[in-house]
């Protein structure tokens, strides 16, 4: 799914595939991120 080059040819389908693309990075990238807790 995370390739580099778009596969679908349609420009408005090509912006949903890249948004897509985007929102499983972010996902990913916020299971990697340490949870802050306040210490007293």
């Amino acid at each position: 799914m995370l390739s580099p080059k778009l596969i679908l040819r349609d420009y408005n389908a090509q912006v949903g595939e890249m948004l897509a693309n985007m929102k499983v990075i972010y996902k990913v990238l916020r299971l990697g991120m340490p949870i802050c807790q306040q210490t007293n």
